[in-house]
């Protein structure tokens, strides 16, 4: 598909990470979001909502503090009240409650006096602070946000574009669909793409059994299995399987998820003024929820913005897809032993049992974003 031009393509606006002493990339994060219209927007006296992951206790991948600050206290400037903003996991780790998220954040850098704004923890001290939003999809009725997020007059993603284990590349869409779900959210997203173990691969190594807030992983004769019943699909053990072991049951679990997570960011986005930010950089295979970052697959590529998140992830992936893998990288050392097949796609390479297509079209489907954009280079 031909992704430019066109009275039906979304402008997406590309810098990239090249620096001179007359600018740096703080200053060109500020030009870009200039450029691409943030200020049409009015944020006097408006609260602001910047959806960022805050990246698990370990993880170093995560996008550095001083971005958040750019885009802070470019909406302070305009009138406005911004606030850093994510909702708990589902899983084992740093971010599972309020507390232990907001001692994450700030660890990982994300302090008043960093960033210059504060962190609001979207759902709550246990993930039940939720606001119930009729959206009428053909998946989800009614979405489970975070109720400080949708409190919100306005709504800006700031996203770290990266591989994931499950959604192929976690974008706009997966920072705003999964990222802005309640607990109770992100276990209805999650739902349908539940995994089992091929025990002629197990060892019985526990790993899964350690990441797992459920209890769903048992154990006999030192082979797991998963608990169908317990289990609410979030990945986790898919991802930590060092025999690679446990694989989601059903093709179409993956679609499912992407489904709803399109669902999700509508109704996130719907009803009120929305800005998006992506930055291509220390593209790790998986999420930043892992406690770990392996090496990045592809070298950095540039900051990106746009009013159409849909737009914005086509555009990320496209930029993705043209680099050259690195070479010791999860993606380097698949092509070695796949070889490049005729239509690759970098992420799907990295993970192959996941896609993420089926995202951006339900996503235009529902009228979200446009998978058509323009390319604007500054």
């Amino acid at each position: 598909m031909k992704r430019t031009g066109g009275t039906e393509a979304s402008n997406v606006y590309f810098t990239s990470f090249k620096a001179t002493e007359h600018e740096n990339l703080l200053q060109k994060l500020h030009r870009l979001m200039k450029t691409a219209g943030f200020e049409t927007i009015d944020f006097t006296d408006k609260y602001a909502a910047i959806k960022i992951h805050f990246g698990e206790y370990g993880n170093l991948a995560f996008l550095r503090p001083n971005y958040a600050r750019v885009v802070a206290d470019y909406v302070k400037e305009l009138g406005g009240k911004p606030f850093l903003t994510d909702c708990n996991t589902l899983y084992v780790g740093s971010r599972k409650n309020a507390l232990d998220h907001l001692e994450t954040a700030y660890v990982n850098g994300f302090s008043p006096y960093q960033t210059g704004c504060h962190v609001i923890i979207g759902d709550g001290l246990k993930g039940t602070d939720e606001t119930i939003v009729p959206i009428d999809g053909e998946y989800v009725k009614e979405a489970k946000i975070g109720h400080a997020i949708m409190d919100a007059d306005v709504f800006i993603s700031l996203t770290h574009f990266k591989g994931h284990e499950m959604a192929g590349f976690g974008g706009a869409l997966k920072n705003i669909g999964m990222g802005c779900g309640s607990r109770a959210g992100k276990m209805e997203q999650h739902c349908d793409g539940k995994p089992s173990v091929d025990q002629s691969l197990c060892v019985g190594c526990g790993a899964c059994s350690r990441i797992c807030a459920h209890g769903a992983p048992q154990f006999k004769d030192h082979k797991a299995s998963i608990d169908h019943d317990k289990c609410v699909g979030c990945g986790r053990c898919l991802a930590v399987c060092p025999k690679d072991a446990i694989a989601a049951d059903y093709n179409d679990s993956i679609a499912m998820l992407n489904y709803k997570m399109a669902e999700y960011s509508l109704a996130v986005c719907k009803d009120r003024p929305c800005f998006h930010v992506s930055l291509i950089c220390d593209v790790s295979p998986n999420c930043d929820c892992h406690a770990e970052n392996d090496i990045p697959i592809i070298p950095n590529v540039g900051m990106l913005a746009s009013f159409d998140p849909v737009a914005l992830d086509v555009a990320c992936a496209d930029l993705c897809n043209q680099m050259t893998p690195v070479e010791n990288s999860v993606l380097g050392e698949n092509i070695k032993v796949h070889g490049n097949e005729e239509d690759h796609d970098h992420f799907h390479m990295t993970h192959p049992d996941t896609e993420w297509r089926s995202c951006i079209s339900h996503a235009v489907k529902i009228g979200l974003g446009r998978d058509q954009y323009k390319l604007i280079t500054l």
